[in-house]
């Protein structure tokens, strides 16, 4: 068996557990990259990436990059005589980078691919409806996501499953795809799949402020899916009209109801407690959402201090 020396490659929480799971498990990590230090709202005080706490509370051996093509980087990488690279949530790493370690440089990546290839796995699988996903250990190639797969593993989508609550599920199950990763790595015992294109292959394109609007034409349970697949974040969002006044609001919650009804589409009903928006063949009763300025509340606690009228629409 080959004593593995890993660097470890990630930015986001959902790598976090991945390293951490990794260190666990007595891996010795040699050093970790991550993204630079930015600032971020409204007081722009330099934010540290959540692998960049870890790595210091662990006094692991940090490298921070801005260019990954640079010399004294790629100097620096090689000085580390790591046998392996482990990428989870990163980004695009050049050939220089990716093929310098003797074993290779796996990725982890939380959808079953060749589907939901690109940034936003996780979301696009609920937003499109699935009802399955699920993690896929790769080697890097020179392109995204499509390098040679090494295992999968598989999980059912709840109905009523959020994308936060399914990231922290298929981080987990990511943990143990890692572990089975370095574990096939080292005895040598690694079998790989060649992936295959075709046309039905489904992507995981960015999330933007245009595909995160809710379009209020299409059918609840896509506006359903829309909302859970986009919550707590980045989420979904819509402007809310009432008379003269337009609001842009984030949508985290909803509950859909099929009855039929006689109102416009978007049209918005309230009561005491309720908000309700009127969508095709029935009803999203809104449980939290977020207006300008405010906090993340309920519908209740909002209409504590707020009125809407009976020409509020949903657009």
């Amino acid at each position: 068996m080959e004593k593995l020396k890993i660097v470890f490659m990630g930015t986001p929480e959902f790598a976090v557990g991945i390293l951490d799971t990794i260190i666990k498990n007595n891996y010795d990590v040699v050093g970790v990259i991550t993204a630079a230090d930015k600032p971020a709202g409204r007081g722009q005080k330099i934010k540290y990436s959540a692998v960049k706490e870890y790595a210091l509370e662990h006094n692991l051996n940090l490298l921070q990059p801005t260019n990954l093509k640079e010399e004294s980087f790629l100097a620096a990488l090689k000085s580390l005589n790591a046998n392996l690279h482990v990428v989870v949530a990163f980004r695009m790493l050049p050939e220089a980078v990716w093929k310098m370690p003797k074993l290779g440089t796996f990725n982890l990546h939380a959808s079953l691919l060749p589907n939901y290839r690109g940034a936003a796995p996780i979301n696009w699988a609920i937003i499109n409806g699935e009802t399955k996903t699920g993690v896929t250990t790769f080697f890097i190639d020179d392109k995204i996501d499509t390098g040679a797969m090494i295992l999968s593993k598989e999980t059912p989508i709840k109905a009523l499953e959020s994308a936060g609550e399914l990231h922290d599920r298929l981080m987990n199950l990511g943990c143990e795809a890692v572990v089975e990763t370095l574990l096939m790595i080292e005895k040598g015992a690694v079998k790989t799949t060649i992936q295959t294109d075709s046309s039905e292959i489904k992507t995981a394109y960015k999330l933007n402020k245009e595909n995160c609007k809710i379009d209020f034409s299409k059918s609840g349970k896509e506006i359903y899916n829309l909302i859970r697949g986009l919550s707590p974040y980045p989420s979904a969002w819509c402007f809310i009209k009432d008379q003269n006044e337009e609001w842009n609001v984030k949508i985290y919650e909803v509950k859909l109801t099929t009855e039929p009804h006689e109102l416009s589409i978007g049209s918005i009903v309230t009561s005491k407690k309720e908000i309700k928006i009127a969508v095709e063949n029935g009803f999203l009763e809104v449980i939290s959402l977020q207006f300008p300025g405010k906090k993340r509340m309920t519908s209740s606690e909002l209409l504590n201090g707020m009125a809407l009228s009976i020409e509020t629409k949903a657009l």
